[in-house]
């Protein structure tokens, strides 16, 4: 078994030394560099080096710089979706946006966990574990996702939270940890009134 198959599996794999995962990073790194570095005008250009980074990324998706990501090719995102400027994908592991997804800036995507003992983490070990955000979800800024973490369809995270594990639907959480503060109810919508 390579190492890029242990680590789609989420097993111990070799994340630091492996020459095909090191290639795959590389291929990733200058496609996000030329990304990050390409004239906010020249819109056509930027969607094209996204594309080539993130296959299949829906046209109607909006990524800021700087984004940086390890491979690309294991981020799915929903139509509809924004990713704020300065936000990292750290996509061992599957990272799957569901559609209208609302990312703040700075914030990070974690699957990667390490080992324990320091000479099994020096000898470059890791496993992944994958992170799935639903749809209509709203991740404040600077808000970190640790590996194996699902956010629950129409929730909210607050600003600064730090989420170490699932959140279910529809609700507000924050927190360091995150936890759940309430519900997101009928009481929450906006009224004609304060739209217009």
């Amino acid at each position: 078994m390579t190492e890029r198959e242990k680590m789609q599996q989420g097993i111990w794999y070799d994340a630091n030394f492996d020459a095909e995962l090191l290639r795959e990073r590389e291929k990733a790194a200058a496609l996000y560099f030329a990304f990050n570095h390409t004239h906010p005008k020249d819109t056509a250009r930027q969607r094209e080096i996204l594309s080539a980074l993130i296959p299949g990324l829906p046209e109607s998706v909006s990524i800021q710089p700087d984004f940086t990501c390890d491979y690309g090719w294991n981020i799915q995102i929903g139509a509809h979706s924004s990713v704020n400027h300065h936000c990292y994908f750290m996509d061992g592991g599957k990272i799957t946006l569901g559609s209208h997804v609302f990312m703040g800036p700075y914030c990070g995507l974690y699957t990667a966990n390490h080992p324990k003992d320091a000479a099994s983490r020096n000898r470059g070990l890791e496993k992944a574990a994958p992170i799935t955000i639903g749809d209509n979800v709203w991740l404040g800024g600077n808000v970190v996702i640790l590996p194996g973490v699902t956010i629950g369809s129409g929730s909210i995270i607050g600003a600064g939270s730090v989420v170490t594990k699932d959140i279910p639907e529809n609700v507000i959480a924050a927190g360091n940890p995150c936890q759940v503060l309430r519900p997101i109810t009928e009481a929450d919508r906006l009224t004609e009134a304060e739209i217009s």
